[in-house]
């Protein structure tokens, strides 16, 4: 899980790797190469024999953009990994462009001469991210033009083999549907649209749809598989067939015909009428295969995206009680760290880490983490999406000055998928720190308690989680929550709390609700629980239908960063009361010194 990371080898390694590029890219015509972080599936994680932004820039962030030209070159990043970028990449070979400030394709443009030709690989990018390029490149008189092979590959001597997972069943009764039912669904959207069939590329769609899971993304449980649904309801599935045993065939039935991945042109090529497809994750490859075909593209969003967002009500016992699970297993974290600090046990970030692990594994019922564990102590808690390895790892220190640590985990259960951050304090912490930690606090509980509307997307909501903190000239750089998957991808679309939520809040989703503050250099402070979208009812006393939340995750809040001075009644009310919840759920389910420990911690404030 954590390994060594030796960046400045790394670095040199990568000003090599770049030169190659070059060379060969100017041998087969062309100026240039965009390289995203992204694999033919388009998801948020790839497997290590995807990993090419990596490969060619050091740098190992979950999102980002490389641009190679033969004189310049360019690492696309958002505030989360600013200093990760610039502690990994060398900068002498890449200049750092924040992405908020300057999109990927602006600095190309600006960056390019008038007849330069740029190369992209079309497995990896969409038509909607090529669309983008290739604007920018026509205003300077360039152009994108596809690669018939991608030079990483070519050139990345020891790329690791492609994942070979085996894949599972999924049970109906975890699922609340078969997947019968879920074609029949999916069919019968198609023959609205008049659509004779749909080519799905993410492989969490694929998992909803089939019920089955799988091992081929470390902390995913999916499978690496494209299909194509018809208006029928039958399936063909694309994926290495040795990933699929005889029980796993014979649950997938007569209407799901398996296809090795170099049949995947076969398959595509027999396509006609009109076949939808996502502008936003289908790879473009993909697209202008089935134009190829004869077929006519319409755009529409994967078929299977809204329905898995919707979660059953099986999947949503199945979420409650995984989260009661994971809360004792958290409880006991939590009651070890605190005699640990109280008694100057010399702690580190991969120690507690582990230890965390160690207590979700004595469940017996822990398939894997949902992601890699971010343990943040001090200005490493500033960083977002801090990775702890080998070499950054640092002690915990709770002496006379003390520190916050920040707990960013989530496990894989068979019944659900849990993600929850906490900041601790660690010794004393300065009064700075308990403010600012209150004002991610009251932001939270404000997310909580909110009530609206059918139609409201997340983007309605975003400003609660930050106007305690507007009001003071502070904000956080991400969003407030993303959606989450049901033993499936810890960060599902399409439904997100940010200001790029578009998508309206449905009953039965979950999203996180977890506001951040952030001070470079010196701490970090996030709050998450998951929550589930509620309702409609009509309020007692209202005229219209409202939704709200329900807290899934139950594990206390740091009452040592609490100023409760800041808090009004109604924070403290829902404080108390969910404190009491967890208490009277969670205390039953770990021995009497951790729920003895519990109840102090949860104690009205």
């Amino acid at each position: 899980m954590f390994q060594n990371f030796d960046v400045i080898s790394e670095r040199d390694a990568v000003a090599g790797r770049v030169e190659r590029l070059r060379g060969w890219l100017a041998d087969a015509g062309f100026d240039g190469m965009v390289i995203p972080r992204a694999d033919a599936h388009q998801g948020e994680t790839v497997a290590p024999h995807d990993a090419r932004l990596a490969w060619a820039t050091g740098f190992t962030g979950s999102a980002g953009t490389a641009i190679i030209l033969a004189e310049r070159a360019a690492l696309c990043i958002d505030g989360r990994y600013t200093i990760q970028a610039r502690e990994q990449t060398p900068p002498e070979v890449y200049e750092y462009v924040a992405v908020m400030e300057t999109r990927p394709e602006e600095w190309l443009a600006g960056a390019v001469s008038e007849g330069a030709v740029i190369g992209f690989d079309p497995w990896l990018f969409t038509t909607a991210a090529v669309e983008r390029l290739e604007a920018a490149l026509k205003r300077k008189g360039a152009e994108l033009r596809p690669l018939g092979e991608n030079p990483v590959d070519l050139l990345w001597e020891d790329q690791p083999p492609a994942p070979s997972g085996a894949a599972r069943i999924h049970s109906a009764t975890l699922a609340g549907r078969d997947s019968a039912a879920k074609r029949t669904e999916v069919a019968e959207a198609l023959k609205e649209d008049d659509a004779a069939a749909t080519v799905l590329t993410q492989p969490d769609s694929i998992a909803w749809l089939l019920n089955i899971r799988g091992s081929d993304i470390a902390r995913v449980p999916v499978v690496h598989a494209f299909a194509v649904i018809h208006a029928s309801g039958d399936v063909d599935l694309v994926a290495n067939p040795e990933k699929f045993s005889g029980e796993v065939r014979e649950h997938l039935g007569n209407a799901v015909s398996l296809h090795p991945v170099d049949g995947f042109g076969a398959v595509l090529d027999k396509l006609s009428g009109t076949v939808r497809l996502d502008r936003d994750t289908c790879p473009v490859w993909v697209v202008k295969r089935v134009e190829a075909a004869g077929a006519k593209v319409a755009w529409g969003r994967d078929p299977c995206a809204l329905p898995k967002a919707r979660k059953t009500s099986a999947e949503l016992d199945g979420m409650r009680a995984a989260h009661r699970r994971d809360g004792a297993a958290f409880a006991r974290f939590l009651h070890w760290l605190d005699r640990a600090l109280d008694t100057g046990e010399k702690l580190d970030e991969i120690m507690v880490a582990e230890k965390l692990e160690a207590f979700r594994r004595d469940t017996g019922a822990l398939l894997d983490l949902s992601f890699d564990t971010i343990s943040a102590a001090g200005e490493h808690a500033a960083l977002p999406h801090y990775r702890v390895n080998r070499q950054s790892n640092r002690a915990i220190d709770s002496g006379q000055h003390g520190e916050v640590y920040l707990v960013d985990s989530g496990a894989q259960y068979a019944d659900g998928t849990t993600d929850i951050t906490r900041t601790l304090a660690a010794g004393p912490v300065d009064p700075e720190i308990r403010r600012r930690a209150t004002l991610v606090l009251k932001g939270m509980i404000a997310i909580s308690l909110a009530r609206w509307p059918k139609g409201v997307a997340g983007a309605h909501l975003d400003a609660l989680a930050r106007i305690a903190l507007w009001q003071q000239g502070l904000d956080f750089d991400h969003g407030t929550g993303h959606g989450v998957g049901a033993h499936l991808d810890v960060h599902e679309g399409p439904q997100n709390l940010s200001r790029r939520g578009t998508v309206p809040l449905e009953p039965g989703m979950i999203l996180s609700n977890e506001p951040g503050f952030y001070k470079e250099g010196h701490y970090g402070i996030r709050i998450e629980n998951l929550v589930i979208v509620t309702g409609p009812e009509v309020p007692p006393g209202g005229e219209r239908e409202m939704m709200g939340f329900e807290t899934l995750t139950l594990a206390p809040i740091d009452r040592k960063l609490i100023d409760s001075r800041l808090l009004t009644d109604a924070e403290r009310f829902w404080l108390d009361s969910y404190h009491a919840r967890v208490f009277t759920e969670i205390a039953p389910l770990v021995d009497q010194p951790v729920a003895d420990w519990l109840e102090d911690a949860c104690a009205p404030l």
